[in-house]
């Protein structure tokens, strides 16, 4: 890729994460007042647009960081209380059950139950396959597959009756990944973690996945870099890149009351990249 398409691409990053565009702000009425839903990968990207979609329709939301110190997570812990909506931060490392543990033990200090859980966060690296080490595909597959079933384990149990899950995967799930196989092995794993939770919390929770194409995040332009130039227009029949706003407006009404008959279902978002 040339240094003008890179530039091209970050302008497009720069003005869908801080501008949007005028739908962003069309109220869905979700039936989601006084919800309280946790989102995980909240600190950017389509998690992050989840968080303000959610504080929009009127819930409460617990926003999932990484680390210590996450910058990120703390804006969009803002941005939901600009909202007029209460908002929690907790940090953990998904990938590392003692650190899952630990933040939801914090977390149940302060609330008792749950309406949604939202699992955004998700890694890719960018790695021919034949040069993927043992760390870097336990690490990938962690934090998009393990770390999910970490957390579902530990969180489900604060879920109301009548409460909903959202898992997001990725196109790659279905279609396979040459350029990182970790990650869409990772997410297809996912896919079928998601089925197997439907059917298990029937029919108390309802349990469904997103499979977002290649979208306008900090992740999906490392994925573009490794692309060719003109994929999307060879790829996609819509010819262009998702918008995260665009993924997390369909994640939050797949996660919310109105989609009520709706489990173990996955609903591809990719452009018509991958039509099933």
């Amino acid at each position: 890729m040339s240094h003008c398409q890179a530039k091209r691409i970050d302008l497009k990053l720069n003005y869908a994460l801080q501008h949007g565009t005028p739908e962003d702000y069309l109220k869905m009425n979700l039936e989601l007042n006084n919800k309280i839903g946790l989102v995980t990968g909240a600190s950017t990207g389509i998690g992050a647009q989840v968080a303000r979609i959610l504080a929009e329709e009127g819930a409460d939301v617990v926003v999932v960081g990484f680390g210590e110190d996450d910058p990120g997570a703390r804006d969009t812990v803002r941005s939901v209380e600009a909202k007029g909506r209460r908002a929690w931060l907790i940090q953990m490392d998904i990938s590392k059950p003692r650190s899952v543990t630990a933040a939801v033990e914090q977390l149940k200090t302060t609330l008792d139950h749950l309406d949604i859980l939202i699992l955004c966060a998700g890694q890719s690296i960018i790695t021919p396959w034949t040069e993927i080490t043992s760390d870097e595909w336990n690490q990938v597959i962690g934090v998009n597959l393990s770390g999910a079933f970490y957390l579902l384990q530990a969180l489900s149990p604060m879920l109301r009756d009548g409460g909903s899950i959202v898992t997001v995967a990725s196109v790659a799930a279905h279609t396979g990944a040459p350029h990182h196989i970790h990650y869409a092995a990772a997410k297809a794993g996912l896919v079928n973690l998601t089925k197997s939770l439907a059917r298990g919390l029937a029919p108390r929770i309802r349990v469904n996945c997103v499979a977002p194409g290649i979208t306008l995040t900090p992740m999906g332009v490392e994925t573009i870099a490794a692309l060719d130039a003109d994929y999307a227009r060879k790829k996609i029949p819509l010819q262009r890149y998702a918008r995260p706003e665009e993924i997390a407006r369909c994640i939050v009404f797949v996660a919310s009351p109105v989609a009520g008959f709706m489990t173990g279902a996955t609903i591809d978002i990719n452009g018509g990249r991958e039509m099933r």
